[in-house]
């Protein structure tokens, strides 16, 4: 049997698909009998067991003066170099590169020999927003390449990272999708909307919409998901039939979200959650998933709809295409809203489409994108770096 790894970690505490793997990871290596150590800002959103093999570190933050802002990027560095001190850290792990890679490398400088092997997931606007802005593309792309081995979760990533990080072409980029609890994240059965009356009527919900489907959304509410284009969708649709959307996450455009909706006169059919880590009861009830995003790496949040036995309709943007297929789901050209909103109609007053889809989906992910084969991925992965010195065969 092989010996128990000590790994670190490192990632956003968020509901960003980057947290979510990265949590979802520290959990199932922990369950194997690995020693994995978390570091972040805060306590991950995506809540993790009770086990004596899983720590969390936080990363204590400060701005004393002269300092504006908290540095994170030092303290995380810092933080690395104790956590690897006290409890022999064999190999970091860091999701999205914007600063974890950056930290990580510096951590490494200070420990010398003692350092760990590092591994850089790359996970998507570290690339395609921060990566390509030249107040970053060039400490960014030195760190990924000092990594001792990197990973994308998608083949759209691995050649973005390429083109837009610009990093070498010698430097060989792993694809190690992500993966899903689909014992978590699995279908209703049935599937029940008249659960959602009772959320929309605590916010004044409209009382003719009881019964009504309902289309579901996941995300940061940051620009790169267009959260407006869900009530465009919403309001689109209820013009012929009535349709309910929930929202599930928060951020920084959740006030255009609610002022768009007013004006489109559909808040009365819009219900925001909030950030709430334990939606899957919910998603599971849910007709359709929105997704209508600028682009996406790979589409954490799709697949978890897909795994819940719930069709994922979007733009054919990005990664996108490698989880949603035809057979599970609709994407439409960007950013072109009537055809969106006529592909989620189609579906939504559609039982017998609407059901196969959602059967698709779910044998989709459970073939393709099953946890304990992420697991098994990363894990062989791990061993693969550690064995092979510098990691660029692994």
């Amino acid at each position: 049997m092989s010996e128990p790894l000590s790994v670190g970690i490192v990632c956003f505490p968020t509901l960003g698909g980057s947290g979510i793997v990265a949590s979802d990871l520290a959990s199932g290596l922990s369950r194997r009998g690995h020693r994995i150590h978390v570091i972040a800002s805060a306590p991950p959103s995506r809540t993790l067991p009770v086990c004596d093999r899983l720590f969390v570190h936080e990363v204590p933050l400060a701005s004393p003066p002269p300092l504006q802002h908290p540095p994170y990027a030092l303290a995380l560095a810092s933080t690395l170099v104790d956590v690897t001190h006290e409890h022999g850290i064999d190999l970091l792990h860091v999701h999205y590169a914007i600063p974890h890679a950056v930290s990580a490398y510096l951590a490494r400088q200070v420990l010398g020999d003692a350092a760990p092997r590092l591994v850089t997931t790359l996970h998507g606007t570290d690339v395609t927003h921060l990566g390509g802005d030249p107040s970053y593309r060039s400490v960014t792309r030195f760190a990924v390449e000092r990594s001792d081995a990197v990973t994308t979760p998608s083949a759209f990533l691995r050649e973005a990272t390429y083109r837009t990080l610009g990093v070498s072409s010698d430097l060989p980029i792993h694809v190690v999708p992500n993966f899903v609890d689909t014992d978590h994240f699995a279908p209703a059965s049935p599937r029940d909307r008249s659960r959602f009356d009772a959320l929309f009527q605590s916010v004044k919900g409209d009382p003719g919409d009881r019964g009504a489907p309902v289309l579901f959304h996941v995300s940061s509410f940051r620009s790169v998901k267009r959260m407006t284009d869900l009530v465009e969708v919403l309001a689109a649709i209820r013009k012929r039939a009535r349709v309910r959307l929930l929202v599930v996450g928060d951020g920084p455009d959740r006030g255009r979200l609610v002022q768009r909706a007013r004006e489109l006169h559909v808040s009365e059919s819009l219900c925001l959650l909030g950030t709430h880590g334990e939606f899957a009861d919910d998603l599971r009830h849910a007709d359709a998933f929105l997704l209508p995003s600028e682009t996406e790496s790979f589409g954490v949040a799709a697949l978890e709809a897909l795994s819940s036995g719930v069709p994922v309709l979007g733009y054919r943007v990005g990664g996108l295409p490698e989880v949603v297929t035809p057979e599970v789901g609709v994407l439409v050209e960007p950013y072109d809203l009537a055809a969106l909103a006529e592909a989620t109609a189609a579906i939504l007053f559609d039982e017998a489409r609407r059901e196969a889809l959602g059967r698709a989906a779910r044998a989709r992910a459970l073939e393709r994108f099953g946890r304990e084969e992420g697991i098994d991925r990363y894990e062989a992965f791990y061993r693969r770096v550690l064995a092979d010195g510098d990691g660029r065969r692994a």
